[in-house]
Order: structure tokens, then sequence, then C-alpha cells
């Protein structure tokens, strides 16, 4: 369950890579964010965490290895990151709502070694974990949340809307096993569109649960 943000003062701990940390007391979410990207500034390490000691919670930038790991009482979850602006939105999260925070941000994974594996078997992994309908249609609303719009005549939901065929294969090939798991209809995307967008026909489900995101 989600933890509601306490205005502060809180305490972060900062520390870099190459043993560098330093210590923030602050009033709220933003003034976390700016003094952890000042402390960013001109500073180039493998590894940066964001500590939490008063919650147990910590959240690991690699940026270098392209993963974002959280840790709290759950145990320790992993994320692979394909776009370099991910990390700080990360960050903020975090300062918002810890751990929790993050829960819909990506694809996250218990075991680092799934970050290895291809992106197509690391989105049939996720999507075999939603077992219930109600799962798999909130994970769907996520991914178009991310991603997504509804297109002008209002028949169809557009998934990684203006992106590449090698943009968030991963998700791709999570959603498109959800949509199958679902009964969704898929149709062809109009000629002119990405050749990495995918359209699904509008659904009363999807209308509820984008309409929840949107």
């Amino acid at each position: 369950m989600a933890r509601p943000y306490q205005p502060g003062p809180k305490q972060f701990v900062f520390a870099a890579g190459d043993g560098t940390d330093h210590h923030v007391s602050v009033g709220d979410a933003q003034e976390a964010y700016e003094a952890f990207a000042a402390f960013l500034r001109d500073r180039e390490s493998d590894t940066y965490t964001i500590a939490d000691e008063a919650a147990r919670q910590r959240l690991v930038l690699m940026p270098q290895r392209g993963v974002i790991s959280r840790v709290g009482e759950a145990g320790q979850e992993h994320l692979k990151v394909d776009r370099g602006n991910r990390y700080l939105p990360a960050a903020m999260l975090f300062f918002e709502n810890g751990c929790a925070g993050l829960d819909y941000f990506g694809q996250w994974f218990a075991d680092l070694a799934d970050l290895d594996a291809s992106p197509e078997t690391r989105g049939a992994v996720r999507a075999a974990t939603f077992t219930t309908e109600a799962a798999a249609i909130d994970e769907v609303g996520r991914i178009w949340a991310d991603s997504g719009i509804v297109d002008p005549t209002d028949q169809y939901y557009v998934f990684f809307e203006s992106d590449d065929v090698d943009h968030a294969r991963a998700e791709r090939a999570e959603l498109l096993q959800l949509i199958a798991f679902l009964g969704l209809e898929r149709v062809d995307a109009p000629a002119g569109a990405a050749d990495g967008e995918v359209w699904v026909r509008a659904d009363p489900r999807l209308d509820a649960e984008c309409a929840r995101w949107a």
C-alpha cells in the first residue's frame, strides 16, 4: 500500500559509487528533488543511491548498466531502463511516496538476472504474472498511460504513439500477450503510423481503465 508523503523535515542520504555521500533535510518532495539534482550536477558515477533510512527504503540508479533498483520491506526489485530521461522522474516518485511511488513506473523483476533476457522474453515473463482480468487490465492501463493516446475518432486506443518498433520492445511484447489474454481486438495501424504503434479497438474495460489513468 502506498504510504502518503509526510511533509518535512525529512532526511535522505544521497550516495555515489565513488564513496561520496551527502545528508539532506528537506521540507517536501520538490525540495528533495532539487537537492538530488544538485548532488548529481558535475558528478559522474556508475551508481547513485537515495536512502530513506527512517523508512528503511532505498532507490539505486545505475545509469551505466541501464538499471534502477528499489529496496524496501518487500525486498529488492529491478527495472531495465531504455531511456536516459527516466532516472530523475524515478527519484521524484521515490521522494513523493517511497518505493510504492514506483509501482507503475515499469516492469519490475525480483531477480536482477531477468534483466539480461531479451526484451521479448522479459515482456512474456512479466505478462505471465497477471493471472486475473482485473490485474491484466490495470497493467494495460499503465502501459497506455505511459505512451498512449485515443485516436481522433474515439474508436481506438493507440499504444506507443509515434514510437518505432525498436523502442519499448519489452513492454510491447507484454502488451501483446495481455491483449490476447483479455480478448481485446488489435487492428492494423493506419497508413503513416509509426511502425511501433499498437492500435486496439475501444472496449468498455479499456474505456473505464484508461479514463482512470487520463
